[in-house]
């Protein structure tokens, strides 16, 4: 267990304490806390030092610079324990959430452990600003992101140790957004995050420069959404996934450009049979659904490497929605090419549909790996 901490003289002798009192006396497995002392320039490293001394659990992580992110790498990447986990020092999260916490890691359940305060069953006492300040990030994360996690700054996390060591070299934050980062590097990978509803109080005495902080966390998603747009997030998919070729921004869609090729003539086949029966929009729909089912099969394990069976109801439904914007641009297509030029024979419907195709298919690419695989 981390902690830390920057100038906290006044709160960290009665907090490890406190937490050295719980974890001895009601956690049924042995611990070790770490105090990672981030430069204070107070009496903070001496209080450290001394209760490193006194607490046989206890030890003292000293560094030059400040940053909570470079604390928690360097005390995780030192530790031998099969856990990490951190806490802020001001325990603002009620203690008896940390053996729900790191029980699933135990367990083999998940690979990360998080706790929420925006949960049913979470119980919050802090001011309005805080308030919504939180909410409001959260919510952007999860629109600009796309993520699937709550709560992204509870200070109250475990990570295994192994799963750890796979995530810490790709994280380039070593700050505040060093917690977000972690998590949608880690989600993108298809590792299992597991959320604890906590009890937390807010510190009113914060040491947090909320403003600073806010404008760092807002350059960190703007830095993660261009790596996603350019395909430069660290593809750790394939250490969850048993990716083969999982390659960058590039490769990806030359592979789905080469499957998209195959899948359009397929379409234009299908559609070419099916349109004598049926009719042209009738015939469209039916087209594409067939298409897009078996490319976004094939596009999972050729165009974004992912070789095993995780998922794939979830990507499969991801298909089907991005189908229907697909079908919305090529039968709208059709819709206009018909209203324009009633009298519009098979070949000007083909023309048509090949170019709406084209621009369904780099929507689709876009899609897919945004929202769909989440590469």
């Amino acid at each position: 267990m981390v902690i830390p901490v920057f100038n906290e003289e006044r709160d960290l002798e009665p907090s490890v304490r406190r937490l050295h009192t719980h974890l001895c006396e009601t956690f049924p497995y042995s611990f070790r806390i770490t105090i990672a002392d981030n430069a204070s320039t107070d009496s903070t490293p001496q209080i450290a030092a001394r209760l490193a001394d006194e607490l046989p659990e206890a030890q003292w992580l000293r560094l030059a610079e400040k940053g909570r992110g470079r604390a928690l790498r360097t005390a995780w990447s030192l530790s031998p324990a099969p856990i990490l986990a951190y806490m802020d020092v001001d325990l603002s999260t009620e203690l008896t959430a940390l053996l729900p916490l790191v029980a699933p890691l135990l367990s083999g359940h998940s690979d990360i452990a998080i706790g929420t305060r925006l949960a049913p069953g979470s119980r919050v006492v802090r001011g309005p600003k805080r308030e919504i300040t939180s909410r409001c990030y959260n919510a952007l994360l999860r629109s600009v992101l796309a993520v699937g996690f709550s709560d992204a700054q509870c200070g109250f996390k475990a990570v295994r140790r192994d799963v750890a060591e796979r995530l810490l070299p790709l994280i380039k934050d070593s700050e505040w957004f060093f917690d977000t980062e972690l998590l949608v590097i880690a989600e993108r990978a298809g590792l299992r995050i597991h959320e604890v509803p906590v009890d937390w109080v807010d510190d009113p005495d914060t040491r947090v420069d909320i403003l600073a902080t806010a404008l760092a966390d807002l350059r960190g998603i703007a830095r993660i959404s261009g790596a996603l747009a350019r395909g430069t997030l660290p593809p750790t998919r394939a250490l969850r996934d048993g990716a083969a070729v999982p390659g960058g921004l590039t490769a990806q869609l030359l592979r789905f450009t080469a499957v998209g090729a195959v899948g359009t003539l397929v379409y234009l086949l299908l559609y070419t049979m099916l349109r004598p029966m049926v009719g042209s929009q009738a015939a469209n729909a039916l087209a594409l659904l067939i298409c897009a089912m078996s490319n976004t099969a094939v596009n999972r394990r050729l165009a974004f490497g992912l070789l095993n069976r995780g998922g794939v109801l979830r990507h499969g439904c991801g298909g089907l929605f991005v189908l229907l914007i697909c079908l919305a641009i090529t039968s709208g297509s059709l819709a206009v090419l018909h209203h324009a030029m009633p009298s519009a024979g098979q070949a000007a419907e083909l023309a048509v549909l090949l170019t709406a195709g084209l621009a369904a298919t780099l929507l689709r690419f876009l899609l897919s790996r945004a929202r769909v695989f989440r590469i």
